[in-house]
């Protein structure tokens, strides 16, 4: 009977080849360590794809987080049974970015539901009226700006009168309106919005310009997780001292986002998170699973896809909580699905672009989940499980009946 060579044995082959040192040293492990693919990209043309550039060429430090980035979002995050929430942040909309990456994504399919800082979807009203946003320079001298009735956000240039402030009197006459006279979240009110965006964009003859107008029109809801942190709740704040009744209610906000997750998962389908930068939009979305299993007591694992695009590190205090292994500790993502989570350290200005145009490139648009249409059925489910999970009763005493 022939002896079966040993595991070391089979890995130390070819000994009589190896330099003298290499047949001293056993490296049982070495082929898994070794198993990646070989640093050796073609030369660049000048008439390469961009698609085909990230998979070939982008493959070490932050252009290869990027690489697995795009590869994470197109071959596994966007299978047709993965529900995505996308956080937005930083002043990315006077950059073009929801003219020329959100406003794809949605209409794609690319993008389920929305959590943006309220400044990204106020400066996007400028876009759907038609206000002209301008490139500048960061050295400009911003007295002299003020002198000329000019806002710089670092190199973009915005009018303070014909811009600004002619985008607020518009919206403090659309606030005070019928529809926006009473409470709602905050998902509600940017809809609303959203409908007078698209027929601001039509009347302009303008296409595709806004996100709000382009959620609108998909069903995507789109939510701020500081309401007054923005010139558009700066304005609900003042139309209130005129007696309007507008009351934004962030606890609508935080049920309807945590039963879009919930939804995912008890539909036998995943849930994924694409965040933009970091910030409060960005603990707002991943707030849904604690949400889920520490405050509601409902069974829940955690998000399956995490894919961040950051600047910000860890021991500052600038990315806390958000690094996917530091997020499995508050069960904001399942444990079992860290290979499937990338952080990229690198500007969204850059990344977003990238993504986009790789995503579009090498997916078909996915088939529209419209979940704001879906809000009080999902919200009415992740009730019942809350109730099914916990002997609690209403306010009056009585047990919900559903």
């Amino acid at each position: 009977m022939t002896k079966k060579p040993s595991a070391h044995s089979r890995h130390r082959k070819d000994l009589s080849d190896m330099p003298e040192w290499m047949k001293k040293k056993a490296c049982p492990n070495r082929d898994k360590f070794f198993s990646g693919r070989r640093v050796l990209p073609r030369n660049l043309t000048g008439k390469d794809k961009l698609a085909d550039m990230v998979d070939d060429t982008f493959l070490a430090y932050n252009s290869g987080r990027l690489r697995e980035s795009c590869q994470l979002f197109v071959e596994k995050m966007l299978e047709p049974d993965v529900t995505i929430g996308m956080s937005l942040s930083g002043a990315l909309t006077p950059a073009g970015l929801g003219v020329s990456s959100v406003v794809p994504l949605i209409k794609a399919g690319f993008v389920d539901w929305i959590v943006a800082t309220g400044a990204i979807l106020y400066h996007d009203l400028h876009f759907a009226l038609n206000y002209p946003v301008r490139m500048g320079s960061f050295k400009m001298d911003d007295t002299e700006l003020r002198d000329n009735d000019i806002v710089r956000v670092y190199d973009v240039l915005m009018g303070y009168s014909d811009c600004l402030m002619a985008t607020d009197e518009i919206l403090r006459e659309i606030l005070l309106r019928p529809e926006f006279q009473k409470e709602m979240g905050t998902g509600e009110m940017h809809y609303l919005l959203g409908r007078y965006a698209a027929e601001w964009e039509r009347k302009a003859g303008l296409k595709d310009v806004s996100v709000l107008a382009a959620a609108y029109r998909a069903g995507v809801p789109c939510y701020t997780s500081s309401p007054g942190d923005s010139t558009i709740g700066m304005n609900v704040a003042g139309i209130e001292l005129r007696g309007s009744k507008l009351r934004m209610n962030p606890s609508i906000d935080v049920n309807e986002t945590t039963a879009f997750v919930l939804a995912a998962k008890r539909s036998g389908g995943k849930s994924g998170v694409v965040l933009w930068g970091g910030g409060s939009p960005k603990n707002f979305m991943l707030q849904t699973e604690p949400q889920i299993q520490e405050v509601l007591r409902i069974k829940e694992f955690g998000q399956d896809y995490f894919l961040q695009v950051t600047d910000a590190r860890p021991d500052t205090g600038g990315l806390s909580g958000a690094t996917p292994s530091e997020a499995v500790s508050w069960g904001k993502v399942d444990p079992d699905r860290l290979p499937d989570a990338v952080v990229c350290y690198t500007d969204t200005t850059i990344a977003m672009p990238i993504l986009t145009h790789y995503a579009l490139a090498r997916h078909k648009p996915r088939k529209l989940r419209r979940l704001y249409d879906s809000r009080p059925a999902m919200v009415k489910a992740l009730t019942r499980e809350y109730f099914r999970h916990n002997k609690v009763k209403m306010m009056d005493g009585s047990n919900p009946r559903f």
